[in-house]
């Protein structure tokens, strides 16, 4: 059977200038069911992937019940 990891947080993520085609930061994660404590790892995201995590994101919480966008909130993941 696979691990299953809780995503707990993406830390600092951050890029050179506007422009950049890629951002690093720390991606900190938990093993679920472990005792074990929390990783940290470092991340290196291209530009493509954070527009389709918008994306998926954005659809998702527009589609989920607990979601309640704020006056004057574009609708976009949090």
């Amino acid at each position: 059977m696979a691990e299953t990891w809780e995503v707990l947080t993406l830390r600092d993520l951050s890029a050179i200038d506007e422009r950049a085609e890629e951002f690093t930061g720390t991606l900190v994660i938990h093993r679920v069911g472990s005792s074990e404590p929390v990783e940290s790892v470092a991340v290196r995201v291209k530009r493509s992937v954070v527009v389709e995590l918008h994306d998926t994101l954005g659809r998702l919480l527009a589609r989920s019940v607990g979601f309640r966008p704020q006056k004057g909130d574009r609708g976009g993941p949090r």
